[in-house]
């Protein structure tokens, strides 16, 4: 479906780039010829995910940063590098965290752990990436006709329909959501396009955590009957990042076999 050079000239950043989902985002991005930046907490993750990576796309520009992304400083001064290189296409957030734990049970640190990786972190990296675009059309580097730049962030279904057990990201990924539509209509004067995806459940790292059981339940309770692959998210961030994708915005596509029109059926047994 994508041709081998449809991203080729893009620049795009991958936050938690290094490992699951956002390792399969990226490499999909650097087969169909873009540059591509990486970031994570650990250095030396991203550093050998890179080196494979060196191998097999001989020519792509391809940068690494151990950023936390919860530290604003230290999110400018990796976008501030980025620029100085070149600049960005392109940022796709996909950091997260997130655990399975009764609500009434949570610490303030416990809560703190996941809001401040998804809902501060990812408003971090696009405020530094976007103020930097705003400022580029305000000007007169992007004019009106020339191709826009995207933000896509990964929230969840749960937007939607409540996130039990899993508060704290729900609520955090509802802010993603509501930051996506906000920034689709305040930046679109200035050629950015600010999307979303949302994955039901979807075989990865990530998921690994989770007992058995609930995925079991999970996939038994999507219409399709199975399970997501972190290469049919990756085909997705690619599709509203192309070029034919340059009249989406302020939209999120959700991938989840239907699951979350079948109800809101978690439980903890």
């Amino acid at each position: 479906m994508y041709q081998t050079d449809l991203m080729r000239g893009q620049s795009i950043l991958v936050t938690g780039g290094g490992t699951g989902l956002g390792k399969a985002m990226a490499e999909r991005f650097l087969a169909l010829g873009a540059d591509i930046a990486i970031c994570g907490r650990r250095q030396a993750v991203c550093d050998e995910t890179a080196g494979v990576w060196r191998t097999q796309f001989p020519g792509r520009r391809i940068d690494t940063f151990g950023v936390d992304i919860r530290v604003a400083q230290a999110v400018e001064e990796m976008v501030d590098a980025l620029w100085q290189g070149g600049g960005l296409t392109g940022l796709v957030n996909n950091a997260a965290g997130n655990f399975i734990a009764p609500t009434q049970t949570l610490s303030p640190r416990a809560f703190d752990a996941i809001a401040n990786i998804v809902f501060h972190g990812t408003f971090y990296v696009t405020q530094a990436v976007g103020k930097r675009w705003v400022g580029e059309a305000q000007s007169g580097a992007w004019r009106a006709g020339a191709p826009c730049r995207n933000v896509i962030s990964i929230i969840t279904t749960w937007v939607d329909n409540g996130g039990p057990y899993v508060v704290p990201s729900a609520m955090s990924k509802a802010g993603i959501d509501v930051m996506t539509k906000s920034l689709a209509v305040e930046w679109a004067q200035f050629g950015i396009l600010v999307n979303a995806v949302a994955p039901g459940i979807i075989l990865s790292s990530g998921t690994a955590q989770y007992p058995p059981q609930i995925l079991e339940r999970g996939i038994s309770q999507t219409p399709l009957k199975r399970a997501g692959t972190v290469e049919e998210v990756a085909a997705s961030i690619v599709f509203l990042a192309c070029p034919a994708a340059q009249f989406i915005t302020g939209a999120t596509l959700r991938m989840d076999g239907g699951q979350a029109l079948w109800g809101n059926l978690w439980e903890i047994t």
